[in-house]
């Protein structure tokens, strides 16, 4: 086989991509040998995050945005080109270096894509706060909303959470699991402007990965638990020595709906050990006390079991209105 002259040659093309979801500098070590080897590094964003710390490693960077004839002809006698991609990719250089290879007429360099960073899990995150930031600042609506006043929205969104959960529909899960999210993100935008107890989204996230360590000492700590029940003890038994209850009541939120309220009353006794016999007052209320606390001690969750069943009536109903009527209606 004979080897190219250097003339000949048509050199290589590295893209090189970053994630502005990492902190610039963290760049993979296939990245800095390919830019410490590169005869020229090229890049269309003087303002690209990467530049300063490229040049502070001693990486020259010329601001450049070639088009793809003359990122070819850069190539040529076998050198590298590493192009510093920007925010969108190169899209118009990637299509232009396509077209050039699909005419047939033009000998290519080879063409290698180069992730230098990748997002971690959790990484969209980061944009969903800088947007909610900017949301928060720009939009007239927005940035009148308080606490009190997002709070029917958080329950709106929860149910609709359940609703799809119960329906079974992955799509809709994933859009009411954002609708959520955003509400958690938003009054946490709204707690920086407290003037007197600030919060951000960190400190929320802080708190609750506190107490989930806390919370899992059988992952985290030195104790054991081999069945969800033992996992519930260690819980109960960490939240009650962080809370400092002096009663099984403390901590249930008494405006839920009233199915799932007498629920857990039933559930904190019945973990609790203690014997408490339910009330033999007559009347509806007292009657759906009882069938709450049966459903809750044979495992069944009285809320979804009645939705359940309110679905099949609304069925019920609809099958009702649409069926033809019968001879001598009218």
């Amino acid at each position: 086989m004979n080897t190219p002259s250097p003339e000949a040659a048509t050199g290589r093309i590295v893209l090189l991509t970053t994630s502005h979801r990492v902190a610039p500098g963290l760049l993979s070590w296939p990245a800095w040998q390919a830019l410490r080897a590169a005869d020229r590094v090229l890049c269309a964003d003087g303002a690209h995050p990467q530049l300063p710390y490229l040049r502070e490693a001693g990486i020259a960077v010329d601001e450049a945005s070639p088009s793809a004839e003359e990122l070819v002809d850069a190539c040529a006698g076998g050198r590298t080109v590493v192009v510093v991609a920007t925010g969108e990719g190169e899209p118009a250089l990637t299509d232009g270096l396509a077209r050039l290879a699909g005419s047939g007429r033009v000998a290519m360099p080879e063409l290698e894509l180069l992730p230098a960073s990748y997002d971690l899990p959790g990484a969209r995150l980061l944009d969903l706060v800088q947007v909610m930031d900017r949301i928060r600042v720009e939009c007239p609506w927005s940035s009148q909303q308080t606490h009190k006043g997002l709070a029917k929205y958080g329950i709106e969104e929860a149910y609709e959470l359940v609703e799809a959960i119960e329906d079974g529909d992955r799509d809709e899960l994933r859009e009411e699991l954002g609708d959520v999210l955003l509400q958690v993100v938003f009054h946490a935008r709204i707690a920086e402007e407290d003037p007197e107890a600030p919060f951000s989204i960190d400190d929320v996230a802080a708190g609750i990965v506190t107490k989930l360590i806390h919370r899992h000492p059988h992952v985290f700590g030195d104790e054991t638990a081999s069945t969800p029940e033992e996992v519930k003890e260690h819980w109960l038994r960490t939240k009650a020595q962080e809370k400092r209850r002096t009663s099984v009541t403390e901590g249930i939120p008494l405006h839920q709906p009233g199915l799932a309220l007498a629920a857990k009353l039933a559930s904190r006794v019945r973990t609790a050990g203690l014997d408490v016999p339910l009330p033999q007052t007559e009347g509806i209320g007292y009657e759906l006390l009882a069938l709450a606390a049966r459903a809750e001690s044979e495992g069944v969750d009285p809320e979804a079991a009645l939705r359940a069943a309110a679905r099949a009536y609304r069925d019920a109903i609809r099958e009702t209105e649409t069926a033809p009527a019968t001879e001598g209606e009218g």
